[in-house]
């Protein structure tokens, strides 16, 4: 089964990367730049393509965030959902669709599935061939929005599908969920569609800001905590 690298060192340098039909929730604090270490997780590889459903940053900033991390000018597409409301006469390209809002979730799913045909066909056709069935990754940026916008049964409802679509595909899919502005229950509700947790943690102290996370699930294990540290545009990991 395909595999996929997520540039965090202790997934793949100890679990090989992420198997094909996993979903991952992160799981952050504000001010923990979650979506950096989504666009990190979800950047494409060689012969592999990213979609990103974006309702917080605007297209032109996603797509420079995954080229700032190496990805091909053609790999990256995006469903932007937010930039049509303050310019209604933008118009939809291969590479990057837009709907009015993120409550429009009908358009969301379509401009999805539509894109995805596109990279498929760009798979079938690629020469040399990369591996069948062409690897996709989705990132959610973010189910909070959705969450803010739709609430928690039609936001369950949206996801049920997409992350069933993405197991079908033999895909990746990334989501990100503030952890602090939601219950428990809403948490526990959208843990239930993935596959694992990427758990991040934020501590202030002395005027320092440490921040670290785990990963829940990952071959039924618990990991240990790594720190991470993002300057000037750079995510690292420590070890």
């Amino acid at each position: 089964m395909y595999r996929y690298t997520t540039g965090i060192p202790l997934i793949d340098r100890e679990f090989g990367g992420l198997r094909a039909s996993t979903n991952v929730l992160i799981l952050a604090p504000p001010l923990a730049y979650a979506d950096r270490l989504a666009y990190r997780v979800a950047c494409p590889g060689a012969g592999e393509w990213t979609i990103a459903i974006s309702t917080d940053d605007r297209a032109s900033d996603v797509v420079g965030a995954f080229r700032n991390l190496g990805a091909g000018r053609n790999q990256v597409g995006i469903i932007d959902a937010i930039t049509k409301s303050s310019v209604p006469t933008l118009r939809d390209t291969p590479k990057a669709k837009f709907v009015t809002s993120p409550v429009d979730l009908t358009s969301i799913g379509i401009k999805f599935s539509r894109m995805v045909e596109s990279m498929w066909r760009e798979g079938v056709m690629a020469d040399p061939p990369g591996p069948m069935p062409p690897p996709i990754r989705l990132c959610m940026n973010s189910v909070s929005t959705l969450l803010m916008y739709t609430g928690l049964e039609v936001t369950f409802r949206f996801l049920h599908v997409i992350t069933n679509r993405v197991k079908k595909l033999e895909g990746l899919g990334i989501y990100v969920l503030n952890s602090e502005s939601f219950d428990e229950k809403t948490v526990a509700t959208m843990k239930q569609l993935m596959s694992m947790v990427i758990e991040v943690r934020s501590n202030d102290g002395e005027g320092l800001v440490e921040r670290d996370l785990r990963i829940v699930g990952i071959r039924g294990r618990t990991t240990p905590r790594i720190r991470y540290f993002y300057d000037d545009g750079t995510l690292t990991f420590e070890g």
